[in-house]
């Protein structure tokens, strides 16, 4: 499907498509509780709180948002010294799909499956940095 790329780099790819997504639905979820006249306006009066669904997305890009840049230095720093290989394809893959998992287990406040996942993407995250230094 991507001849050429290594599988770390799409995933890096995918992961971006993923925080898009996180961005779009969040947003839409604001826009539900505001109104298109208010988000697309100058928004000189404020806004009421979040709602608990729009709340949640909203932190939960900002969780993503947060370790993206560290996922993607540490993917682009084990690609410039030639160290990817078997330990960085898990550690990606384990940090896109625990990061595909937070969203809805975030957006539907189940809690302790929650926590796992955000655990379970700093593993990946670690496992793929860790690939520099093996």
């Amino acid at each position: 499907m991507f001849p050429g790329v290594h599988p770390d780099l799409i995933v890096a790819g995918f992961t971006i498509v993923l925080a898009i997504i996180q961005i779009a639905w969040a947003v839409i979820a604001r826009t539900n509780e505001t109104g298109m006249k208010w988000n697309a306006g100058p928004r000189d009066t404020a806004a009421s709180p979040p709602g608990v669904v729009a709340g949640r997305l909203a932190r939960a890009q900002a969780n993503l948002m947060e370790t993206l840049p560290l996922f993607l230095g540490a993917v682009a720093l084990v690609h410039l010294a030639g160290k990817q290989g078997d330990l960085s394809i898990w550690g990606t893959h384990l940090f896109l799909f625990a990061r595909i998992l937070y969203l809805p287990l975030y957006r539907w406040g189940v809690s302790g499956l929650r926590t796992l996942a955000w655990a379970a993407a700093l593993v990946g995250l670690c496992m793929t940095l860790s690939a520099l230094f093996v």
